[in-house]
C-alpha cells in the first residue's frame, strides 16, 4: 500500500505491485526515481535497481513464505523450486546469494527452518512430532539433530528455558 500510494503521488502509473516488486507502465525520470527512492526509505522501505540485488531478496521471500506461511511440502528439492521459480540455474543462484549474503541458500533455508521450530516450541501448541511433520522432517531425530547443530540447545532444552525465563518473569 505505501508503495501503490507513494507511486501515485509521483503521478506514476504502475500495472502490478507485489511484495518486493513494482512494475511501472511508463518510463522514469531521474527526479521521480530519486524521490519514490528518498519517500520509500522514509517508511522504511529500500528501492532497488540492481538486478543481482533483487534476485538475492526474491530467493530470501521465497524461503520465508515457504518456511512461515506455507503448510504444503514443495514436491522437488529446494534447488529446482528456486530454478523454476526464478528462471536461473541453481548453481548461479547458490553462488550469487552466497557472494551477497555471505551464507549458503541451504544454511538461510534450514536457519528458518529453526526459526519455526522456536517459535512453534514457544508456542507450545504442537508436540515435537507435529512440529517435525509441520515442517517435513524426516523424523523427529532429524529435527532434533539439526536443530542442536544450529543452536547449541536440543529442542526440549529451549523450551524449558523458554518456560523458566517465563516463571521468572512473572515472579
Amino acid at each position: 500500500m505505501v508503495v501503490k500510494s507513494e507511486l501515485e503521488k509521483l503521478g506514476l502509473h504502475y500495472i502490478s505491485v507485489e511484495l518486493g516488486e513494482a512494475e511501472i507502465r511508463d518510463d522514469i525520470l531521474a527526479e521521480q526515481l530519486a524521490s519514490l527512492d528518498i519517500a520509500l526509505k522514509k517508511s522504511g522501505l529500500e528501492l532497488m535497481n540492481d538486478a543481482r540485488s533483487i534476485l538475492v531478496e526474491k530467493i530470501k521471500t521465497i524461503i520465508i513464505e515457504l518456511v512461515h506461511y506455507n503448510d504444503e511440502q514443495i514436491k522437488i528439492n529446494l534447488s529446482d523450486f528456486l530454478s523454476e521459480k526464478l528462471h536461473h540455474n541453481y548453481p548461479y543462484l547458490a553462488n550469487l546469494f552466497s557472494e551477497v549474503k555471505g551464507t549458503t541458500i541451504e544454511n538461510y533455508y534450514l536457519w528458518h527452518k529453526i526459526e519455526k521450530v522456536k517459535e512453534l516450541l514457544v508456542y507450545d501448541e504442537l508436540s515435537l512430532t507435529e512440529i517435525a511433520f509441520k515442517l517435513h522432517y524426516s523424523s523427529v531425530a532429524h529435527l532434533s539433530n539439526q536443530f542442536k547443530k544450529m543452536t547449541g540447545l536440543t529442542p526440549s532444552h529451549f523450551k524449558k528455558l523458554k518456560q523458566e525465563r517465563r516463571s521468572t518473569f512473572y515472579r
